[in-house]
């Protein structure tokens, strides 16, 4: 589910994530090269196989750690994830001849799979932040190994307030006295966190929750004035929830930066092979036919990056 320092980070944006992942079982295999057999290897004609590690090549499959109920960017259909980030996983599936195998996990572990060999890499709208490329937490603690991100995608946050803003919120200063809902782990709460220092003795209460649906039901009920999200992800819900009628984007977008593909440190030939397949799915025009049918095309970028995030 742009934006997850304001944005879900691994603990998210969304965080620097700690925990093992709680694996639901729902997969999604994107598209491929064509792949035969040849001496016992596999081989594929797609223009980026050669540039996969020989385990990828072999195995043809990339395993992608994922908190998917974060619509529009990841959501289940039945036993199916979908979504933006699925939808560019298919693309560089394409370009890579391997299927992009999607399995959903809490935000707040994504990154410990990576590290504990579950999965080979995170796509799950998180932003690419320094903390979570050494592997820091919000106060600049090591907890862990570090990644590397490869740029696809860029967005800014905005609060999500119950339909009418009976509170008038328009701001983060604007919350100072109320209390706000949360996904625990990620930017957001380090956003809420920060202004409840600046709020000072006008207290601001964070509840934090481990899924966004949970902060937007306190919300939704009254129990908290404001959710913080990424835009695209924030004016996806107020338009469907209800019928339109539940929720509306509060304020200005602000804080935009990258949202990445975390790939473990040691993982370097994979991260390289790709950024080159983001790149290709620029160029083909691929990328941003699946922005424009989630008319989120302010939010591409013009190349990727490797490690863009601050």
């Amino acid at each position: 589910m742009t934006a997850r320092i304001i944005r879900r980070t691994a603990a998210p944006s969304r965080f620097i994530a700690v925990g093992a992942i709680a694996v639901t079982g729902a997969l999604l295999l994107t598209g491929c090269g064509d792949q035969t057999k040849s001496t016992g290897k596999k081989t594929s004609t797609a223009p980026l196989f050669k540039k996969l590690p020989a385990k990828y090549q072999s195995s043809g499959v990339i395993k992608v750690g994922t908190d998917a109920s974060y619509p529009p960017m990841e959501s289940t259909s039945g036993s199916k994830i979908i979504g933006i980030d699925p939808e560019i996983a298919d693309a560089l599936g394409k370009q890579l001849g391997v299927k992009l195998e999607f399995v959903s996990g809490t935000f707040d572990g994504l990154i410990t799979s990576v590290h504990t060999g579950r999965q080979d890499i995170v796509m799950s709208a998180m932003s690419d932040t320094k903390a979570r490329q050494q592997g820091l937490d919000d106060k600049g603690k090591k907890i862990g190994a570090g990644v590397d991100f490869v740029d696809y995608f860029e967005s800014g946050v905005s609060l999500l307030v119950k339909k009418g803003n009976p509170q008038n919120i328009n701001s983060l200063s604007d919350l100072c006295g109320q209390t706000v809902a949360v996904q625990r782990g990620t930017i957001y709460e380090t956003t809420f966190k920060d202004q409840a220092k600046t709020c000072g003795s006008k207290k601001l209460t964070i509840e934090s929750f481990d899924t966004d649906t949970e902060a937007q039901t306190r919300v939704k009920s009254g129990g908290a004035v404001a959710d913080l999200n990424d835009y695209p992800v924030a004016a996806y819900v107020a338009k469907i929830s209800g019928g339109g009628n539940d929720f509306q984007v509060a304020g200005d977008q602000t804080g935009a930066g990258p949202f990445g593909i975390a790939v473990s440190k040691d993982n370097t030939q994979l991260r390289d092979a790709l950024r080159d397949a983001v790149n290709a799915i620029i160029a083909d025009g691929s990328y941003t036919k699946v922005l424009k049918k989630w008319n989120v095309t302010n939010s591409a970028v013009p190349k990727a990056e490797i490690n863009g995030g601050s």
